[in-house]
């Protein structure tokens, strides 16, 4: 199988998967008496402080927002994904300066996710 291929699947099942999550979270939310006030543009449903670690423990457990936010983490992870395939790719055709680029992009994207967060409050 050609890596385009495989980099074709990821992001097909990535969104396919996210797809599915997002939509059992809202089911399981449309259950729930408050479910008006999370969808309102004035929801008091703060993201910041929920712990991303916690997050895939509380969705399989049936928490409806805990779904919704693991279908956007596995949105997320698509491309980065996508991009870690791109420098499998990129250095098996020992082609340097493109697996030095899309290094520095998969830094800039690890950068963006993990580090820039800590400083934003």
């Amino acid at each position: 199988m050609d890596l385009n291929d495989v980099i074709g699947y990821a992001l097909r099942i990535g969104v396919i998967i996210s797809v599915i999550l997002i939509i059992i979270g809202l089911a399981f939310l449309s259950g729930n008496r408050d479910f008006s006030e999370l969808v309102s543009p004035t929801s008091r449903v703060n993201t910041s402080v929920i712990n991303p670690t916690k997050v895939p423990i509380s969705a399989f457990s049936g928490n409806g927002l805990d779904l919704i936010l693991l279908g956007l983490m596995v949105l997320i992870a698509t491309p980065v994904i996508r991009v870690l395939i791109g420098i499998i790719q990129f250095a098996k055709e020992r082609n340097i300066l493109y697996t030095i680029i899309t290094i520095i992009v998969f830094f800039n994207l690890m950068l963006a996710i993990f580090i820039l967060p800590l400083f934003i409050h």
